[in-house]
Order: C-alpha cells, then sequence, then structure tokens
C-alpha cells in the first residue's frame, strides 16, 4: 500500500519504526494508564499491521508485524494479554474481518483488540464433537426479524469471562448438514445464556458447557449468508489451529524449556535412557519451532490452510510426550500437584505451573482446536491428497439422519 503521511510511500519497515516512535512519545509507557496505550497503538494501525487502515492496520505486509512488536517490546509498552484474548484475536477477528460488515469491523475490532471485550466460542455440542457439521442447536427467524436460538454448546473456553461469542446453530434442517447452518455472533450477557463449569482433570474449570434458551440475536449480528455458516466456520477452524499449533515462541520455549532446565540444574536426576529421550523431544520441538516459523511466512501471502492442522497434530503429541518425560525425570517429585481447589481461570499457564499440571493439562491439547483424528484425516485429504473416506450423509437432510 501507499500512505499519504509518508509521502505516498509504501508502508515498510522504516515507516513502521518511525510511526512506533511517534506513537511512545505522544503516549510515554510509564505515564499512560495501559488500556488507553492500547487504544493509540490500534488507532495508529500498529495493533496488527496487516489489516485495513482504521480496522488496527496500515494494510502493510504482515511479516513487518514484527517490526512494530520489537521496538514495543524494548520500550517496555504493555501488551493486549494475548493468552487471555486469544480466541477473540486467533479465531473471532479473522473471521469478523473476512465476513463481517463495516459495522460488525469497526464494532468489535477495537475492543477485541484492546481486551476490553473477552470473546468464546460456541461450536462443539454433546452430540457434535468430532462431527461438528452433525450440530443441533437451532436458529429460527421471527418473519424477517430476530433469530431465537435454542441448544446446548460444551467444552467452551473462557465463557464465564465472555462479552462476546462466535456461533454456529442450524437454520434449516431441511438441508445436508453442512448446508444448513448459518454463523452468529451472540451476546454472552442475554438473560438466555447459562453458562456452567466443567471441571477438568487438573481441579480446575477452564471450560464450560452453554445452555442457549430462547436467545434473540439480531439478524445484524449474522456474519455472513444464511446457510453459508459452514464456509464460514472453516475460516475460525483453520485460524484457530495455526493460534494453537503456530505460535511464535524462542528456542526452547513452550514445555520443552522446564524439562530442559531441569535436566541442566539436577544431575542427579539423569539417565541414560532419560537422555536420549530428552535429545529426541529436544530436536523435535525446535523442528516444530522452525515449521511454525515457515507456516507464518506463508500466511503472509494469504489464508491459512491445511497445513496448520498439523502443526496443531505436532503441539498436542509433543506437548505430551515431553510433559511425561518431565514427570518421569521427576521421580516421585513428579507425582505432586500443587492446588487441587476449584478454580475458574482466565488463561492456561502451561509454564507457570508445576510439572504436575503441564502433563495433566496436555491431555486436552488432543481434543480442543479439533481432535487428533479429524486432523490427520484433515492432513490425509488436504495435504497429502489421499482419497477421501466414504460418506453416505453427503446428500442427506439433517433432519433424516440418525442420532
Amino acid at each position: 500500500m501507499t500512505d499519504a503521511a509518508n509521502g505516498g510511500g509504501p508502508v515498510d519497515a522504516a515507516e513502521l519504526r518511525r510511526r512506533t516512535q511517534e506513537l511512545l512519545a505522544a503516549h510515554p509507557v510509564d505515564r499512560t494508564d495501559r488500556t488507553d496505550f492500547l487504544k493509540a497503538r490500534f488507532d495508529a494501525g500498529l495493533a496488527w499491521v496487516h489489516y485495513p487502515e482504521g480496522l488496527g492496520g496500515l494494510g502493510a505486509p504482515r511479516s513487518l508485524q514484527a517490526v512494530v512488536d520489537t521496538e514495543l517490546e524494548a520500550a517496555g509498552a504493555p501488551d493486549n494479554d494475548p493468552r487471555r484474548i486469544g480466541i477473540g484475536l486467533g479465531m473471532a477477528a479473522p473471521t469478523i474481518l473476512g465476513y463481517g460488515t463495516e459495522e460488525q469491523k469497526n464494532r468489535f475490532l477495537r475492543p477485541l483488540w484492546v481486551g476490553e471485550e473477552v470473546w468464546c466460542q460456541l461450536f462443539s455440542e454433546p452430540g457434535a464433537g468430532s462431527d461438528l457439521a452433525a450440530l443441533g442447536t437451532r436458529a429460527v427467524r421471527e418473519g424477517g426479524g430476530d433469530w431465537v436460538v435454542n441448544g446446548q454448546k460444551v467444552w467452551t473456553s473462557s465463557a464465564h469471562l465472555a462479552r462476546w461469542a462466535i456461533l454456529i446453530a442450524r437454520t434449516d434442517p431441511d438441508a445436508p448438514k453442512h448446508r444448513g447452518i448459518t454463523y452468529f455472533v451472540c451476546d454472552m450477557t442475554d438473560p438466555g445464556v447459562e453458562v456452567r463449569p466443567l471441571r477438568q482433570i487438573t481441579g480446575e474449570a477452564e471450560f464450560n458447557e452453554v445452555f442457549l434458551t430462547d436467545v434473540r440475536i439480531p439478524d445484524a449480528h449474522r456474519l455472513g449468508e444464511v446457510g453459508d455458516g459452514w464456509r464460514v466456520a472453516q475460516t475460525t477452524l483453520m485460524n484457530e489451529r495455526v493460534s494453537i499449533g503456530g505460535m511464535r515462541i524462542p528456542r526452547e520455549g513452550g514445555m520443552i524449556g522446564p524439562v530442559s532446565k531441569t535436566w541442566r540444574e539436577r544431575p542427579d536426576l539423569r539417565t541414560h535412557d532419560l537422555h536420549q529421550r530428552l535429545l529426541k523431544l529436544w530436536v523435535e520441538a525446535e523442528v516444530a519451532r522452525l515449521t511454525g516459523e515457515r507456516l507464518r511466512q506463508q500466511m503472509v501471502a494469504g489464508q491459512p490452510g491445511p497445513e496448520g492442522s498439523g502443526m496443531k497434530l505436532a503441539f498436542a503429541r509433543l506437548n505430551q510426550e515431553i510433559s511425561g518425560l518431565e514427570v518421569e525425570l521427576l521421580a516421585e517429585e513428579g507425582l505432586l500437584y500443587d492446588d487441587w481447589t476449584m478454580r475458574r481461570p482466565d488463561k492456561v499457564d502451561f509454564t507457570g505451573r508445576d510439572a504436575g499440571y503441564r502433563y495433566l493439562r496436555s491431555k486436552g491439547n488432543s481434543i480442543e482446536g479439533g481432535t487428533n483424528e479429524v486432523l490427520l484425516n484433515i492432513v490425509a485429504e488436504r495435504v497429502l491428497g489421499l482419497p477421501s473416506e466414504p460418506r453416505t450423509d453427503k446428500d442427506v437432510a439433517w433432519k433424516d439422519l440418525a442420532r
């Protein structure tokens, strides 16, 4: 793009550094409220530089975001706590950008990025987890006005904190299951929305089940066309898998960091077998990290593809194997657990807790963001080009499917 403020020249790395320094000069980090600074950053187009002007970006290449982030980190500027608002950043925002109206983009993107409004994802259901397209939550339109939604969703991260939710519901039960779905933005403060905690093996209730009873959603909160919700949802799902499996981390970041630190600091725990296993997992973690960097570079040229499913698969397997090795390395210490108190956390903290938490929480990695079995099918069919599995329900109306 070209920039009038830059004499009509392109927004390049030098221009982004200049704009970042202007932001810091106008809003000194040590004298500016955190939320005010984040709002000013969004308005300056430095939130996500590849987004359009006026929506937190400058239409610049996605790869240049690192230029801004590096400058702000060096200055000690606050971030928007991305782990707390990851669903909004990684899933809701790209879907709103791709399918939302101008009014929806202007209403939702700024408070989403700043962190003033937390988002959750109302997709999975008790009878439609791996087979998401079989969902049964119904949305019925009253005349030409609001949609009335009834149903149940499950495994909803952050529902207890969320102001908004991205929701898919069945609007045409006479159509085949993939064609009769519509995508909405749901107000989680609606009196028809009930959030119940789901206590996990960790003792926490980070997930929730959500009951929707006569929830009214205005048609102005629909994303995409009626009945086209499955296509819209694919944007969400592909971005979700990239955000889970393709996070930017430094060398020895993530789960491999704590076990490597323990190995170096506790020579009394070492054995030859554990050494060989740690070396293997360290190399695999580094390969996954570098593959993630390559995936992010590919994303500069367009939307995320099925490669994100492969990264998410690797993320789940590595987390589970590394956390298992860490528990074995610590021997009886690995059996300890810090606190079984029922809590409803606002984020997942893999590296800030003990080995027992990492071991237990990583079991969920092969379920959240798409089960390993579903992702293996996606990789097989869309990456490797293998024949798809036979399907007998492709052209059958949803209402006629066995349930």
